[in-house]
C-alpha cells in the first residue's frame, strides 16, 4: 500500500499532498542532488513527540553543507514545518522525511546554478524491517558491494545519489532471500547495513565500526551507545573484521527506520542462539520505553508536538 497523507510542507507552505509536484527536468533526478533525513514521530502517553528532530536537522544542515547545497531555511523552521505538517495531517505517529533538493534550471551536472527546493512530508510508517524482526531478529548476508572508499563519495552526510550504493546492497539481499544486507568497507572490514548501522556484542563486549569505516554517525547509534553506557556496558568503536559476524553473540542494526532491531543469522549462520540475544533485548527495551514515553526522557530526546 502507497504511504500518503493529505498534506505536505513544500518550500515554506502547507499544501495538498497531489500538489506536491517537481519538473522531470529537476537536477536531482537526473544527478542524485540532494540531502535528506529520516525521522520518527512517535505516540506517547503525552502526545506525539518529534525523536531528536534537532540533531536531525542539524545533520540536514551538514549533509547540505558538503553537497554544497544553500540551505533556505533554519533548524528552528524545519522544526515547525514538522509541528505543522504531522498537525495538519492529524498524525499521532509517523515517518517524517526532509528533503532539501536542486530544482531544474539547467541540466549541467554542476547544478548550482538551480533553484533549491525544500519539503517535509509525514506518513504513516511501520517498523522497517518488520515487527517480527524486532522481537525475532532478521537474516542478513553480507553482501557482494562494498560501500564507498575514502575520496569517492561522503559517507558522513546523507546526500541521495550516494544510495544508489545502499539499493545494490538491499535489493541483492532480497533477491538472495535475505531481509538485508551488510556492506564491508573497501578494506574488507564491517561498515553498515544499507541503510542501518551495527553493533555487534562478543563476550559481553559491544563493538561498533568507527566513523572511518565507511559508515553514516547515525542518530539512532548514539542512543544505542548512550543506553548502553547507561547499563554500564563499554562499547568499543573498533575496525571490524567480517569473521567477527560469525563469532558474535548477538548482532543488532540501529537507524531511525530500523530502530532498535536484531540480526538472528548471518550468511545462513546462527548469530548466537538463533534469536534476539539478553543485551540487545535490554538496550531495545530502554529505548523504546524511552520513545513511547514510559520511561523518563532522560537525554532529552523527545520533542512534544502540542
Amino acid at each position: 500500500m502507497a504511504m500518503r497523507a493529505d498534506f505536505i510542507w513544500m518550500n515554506g507552505k502547507l499544501i495538498p499532498w497531489d500538489q506536491a509536484q517537481v519538473h522531470v527536468f529537476t537536477h536531482a533526478l537526473h544527478y542524485g542532488s540532494s540531502a535528506f533525513e529520516g525521522i520518527r514521530v512517535y505516540e506517547t502517553a503525552q502526545g506525539p513527540a518529534i525523536f531528536r528532530g534537532v540533531e536531525h536537522y542539524e545533520r540536514l544542515h551538514y549533509s547540505c553543507k558538503v553537497a554544497r547545497i544553500p540551505v533556505p531555511y533554519t533548524v528552528v523552521e524545519f522544526m515547525q514545518a514538522t509541528f505543522d505538517v504531522v498537525k495538519a495531517n492529524q498524525q499521532r505517529s509517523a515517518y517524517v522525511r526532509p528533503l532539501v533538493f536542486r530544482g531544474y534550471n539547467t541540466l549541467g551536472v554542476d547544478g548550482r546554478g538551480c533553484p533549491v527546493e525544500t519539503i517535509v512530508a509525514s506518513v504513516p510508517w511501520g517498523a522497517y524491517l518488520g515487527k517480527e524482526g524486532l522481537e525475532n531478529g532478521v537474516d542478513v548476508q553480507v553482501s557482494s558491494w562494498r560501500r564507498m572508499a575514502p575520496d569517492t563519495l561522503n559517507a558522513l552526510a546523507k546526500i541521495g545519489g550516494q544510495y544508489v550504493n545502499s539499493q545494490n546492497v538491499v535489493m541483492e539481499a532480497k533477491d538472495n532471500g535475505f531481509t538485508e544486507g551488510i556492506a564491508l568497507d573497501v578494506n574488507g572490514y564491517v561498515s553498515e547495513g544499507s541503510g542501518e548501522n551495527i553493533f555487534l556484542i562478543l563476550k559481553g563486549q559491544i563493538y561498533t565500526p568507527p566513523l572511518g569505516n565507511s559508515i553514516l554517525g547515525g542518530i539512532t547509534r548514539q542512543c544505542a551507545i548512550a543506553i548502553a553506557e547507561d547499563f554500564g556496558y563499554s562499547v568499543k568503536e573498533s575496525v571490524i573484521p567480517r569473521e567477527m559476524l560469525y563469532l558474535a553473540d548477538e548482532i543488532f542494526f540501529t537507524g531511525t527506520a530500523a530502530e532498535i532491531t536484531p540480526v538472528r543469522s548471518v550468511d545462513r549462520l546462527a548469530v548466537g542462539e538463533g534469536k534476539r540475544g539478553p543485551i540487545t533485548e535490554k538496550i531495545q527495551a530502554r529505548f523504546f520505553g524511552i520513545v513511547e514515553g514510559e520511561l523518563p526522557d532522560t537525554h532529552g530526546w523527545l520533542t512534544p508536538i502540542d
